[in-house]
């Protein structure tokens, strides 16, 4: 059964970092997207960063230069260092996979449902 467990949330204050980390379990697969989503109150989920197997990255613009989704293989854990964190920042983020999506553009965008999630890390940035 494959599991997901982030962790590195917490409060900031704008132009801090945080470095999030999803431990996985499980999970076998050698073709995959992964990445991490987030979803503020009032909000739809949205996606943050994804990757691949081979190690390409997608961005959503507004994080752009500032966020870097990494992936250690040997550790089975995706991680997200996140710079400059601004007050629009602030949501709860999940991270997600599943061996179905083959391109990380489409897996960023929930062009359809993704199978497998973590229970969320919480990211709070104050001004």
């Amino acid at each position: 059964q494959v599991q997901l467990v982030e962790s590195g949330g917490g409060s900031v204050q704008s132009g801090g970092s945080l470095r999030l980390s999803c431990s996985v379990f499980g999970y076998t697969y050698d073709n995959y997207c992964m990445g991490w989503f987030r979803q503020a109150p009032g909000k739809e989920r949205e996606g943050v960063a994804a990757i691949d197997s081979n190690g390409s990255t997608s961005y959503a613009d507004s994080v752009k230069g500032r966020f870097t989704i990494s992936q250690d293989n040997a550790k089975n854990t995706l991680y997200l260092q996140m710079n400059s964190l601004k007050p629009e920042d602030t949501a709860m983020y999940y991270c997600a996979t599943d061996p179905r999506y083959t391109n990380r553009h489409l897996f960023r965008l929930l062009v359809t449902p993704i199978n497998y999630w973590g229970q969320g890390t919480q990211v709070t940035v104050s001004s």
